[in-house]
């Protein structure tokens, strides 16, 4: 029988995954049958050049993308980002890695002056979207045992207000095609999207409506879920996977370029109930502009929802672009997986963001 028992447990022998999004807080998702598919190939817009250990990164063509814009302001944060896994045995897993997304430069929104992380025993790869990911290999982890990896960044970051008033021009074809979470061929999003656009005399203006739409319609109640652009009609509430899902979904029923924005917001005392520290927004490539963020979460107000459309205040810090990271496995902040070995069972039992306004 002892030969039968070996071959039972190596059948068993989990691959475990967890990840966390947007909007989730420390709660994870977990996929037995494996990670979500990996975006269409016509979303992918990656700079060629090899990955680097600089702060900011390869130089990204992408910056021509961006146009019309002013910046009204600029402020400067401390982020730290504290990770902690626990293997509570018996036994080691035979392999185990962590990947953790890290802030980068993102132009025009915000510049990393300082970034120390530890331990520093990681290899850097980017992903498809320009993502900057540390990956950690902790294999054979004693039972037992715990490791901490802590990420301290210096971040200057960006007020940013676009002009539309030149809204005119034709529009690229990159992401603006369905993927995971973003069903944009579903037939009520194509229904809604053109029922918005009726009557609409450019791509700004339809895109304002379908904002609008989004601020006026959709209950903010945080689901820790990921129900994703159609889940967004229902009635179970949604958070701002939902309504960015949703901004996304309805602009590329209409032909127009939208893409996930994932990071961290600090709002100002008074309105740190609106939203989340982790957060997630879009951004809209408009003829004649570019891209252009808008955060359909934090405008569902009739009072903030001009501060939110074409502008950003200095208060949105970018980790990740793009909705499914197929380095992340679908998630936005980090993720990480072992093989039990000799039943290990290891769970992340912190990840912890700490933000802190740098005083002039």
């Amino acid at each position: 029988m002892q030969p039968q028992t070996r071959t039972i447990q190596f059948v068993l022998c989990l691959l475990i995954l967890v990840v966390i999004s947007a909007c989730q807080g420390d709660a994870g998702d977990i996929y037995p049958d494996g990670p979500p598919e990996t975006p269409p190939t016509d979303l992918l817009e990656t700079d060629s050049t090899e990955p680097n250990d600089s702060v900011g990164g390869p130089v990204n063509p992408e910056q021509t993308l961006y146009s019309s814009f002013t910046i009204l302001e600029s402020l400067e944060y401390d982020v730290h980002q504290q990770l902690k896994l626990v293997n509570h045995g018996p036994g080691s897993p035979s392999k185990q890695n962590l990947w953790v997304a890290l802030i980068q430069d993102v132009y025009p929104y915000q510049q990393v002056i300082e970034r120390e992380i530890t331990p520093q025993t990681y290899q850097l790869v980017i992903d498809e979207y320009g993502n900057q990911i540390a990956e950690f290999d902790f294999s054979e982890m004693p039972p037992d045992s715990e490791i901490q990896v802590e990420i301290n960044y210096r971040v200057k970051v960006n007020q940013l207000k676009f002009d539309l008033a030149n809204c005119q021009g034709e529009l690229p074809i990159f992401f603006a095609q369905p993927e995971l979470h973003i069903e944009s061929q579903n037939p009520q999003i194509i229904q809604l999207s053109e029922q918005l656009s009726q009557g609409k005399q450019n791509t700004c203006e339809q895109v304002r409506a379908f904002y609008d739409y989004i601020g006026d319609n959709l209950v903010y109640s945080f689901n820790g879920g990921n129900w994703g652009a159609q889940g967004a009609l229902g009635q179970m509430g949604a958070d701002c996977t939902e309504y960015s899902s949703l901004m996304i979904a309805l602009s590329r029923a209409a032909g127009i370029p939208a893409r996930y924005i994932v990071g961290l917001s600090y709002l100002p005392e008074g309105e740190d109930g609106l939203a989340r520290k982790e957060h997630a927004w879009v951004e809209v490539y408009l003829p004649g502009i570019g891209w252009t963020p808008m955060d359909p979460t934090l405008g569902r107000s009739s009072i903030t929802r001009g501060r939110y459309y074409a502008s950003l205040p200095a208060d949105h810090i970018i980790v990740t672009r793009g909705r499914n990271s197929s380095t992340l496995r679908g998630a936005s902040y980090w993720t990480y997986l072992y093989w039990p070995g000799e039943s290990a069972e290891i769970k992340l039992e912190e990840g912890q963001w700490e933000i802190t306004p740098v005083e002039e």
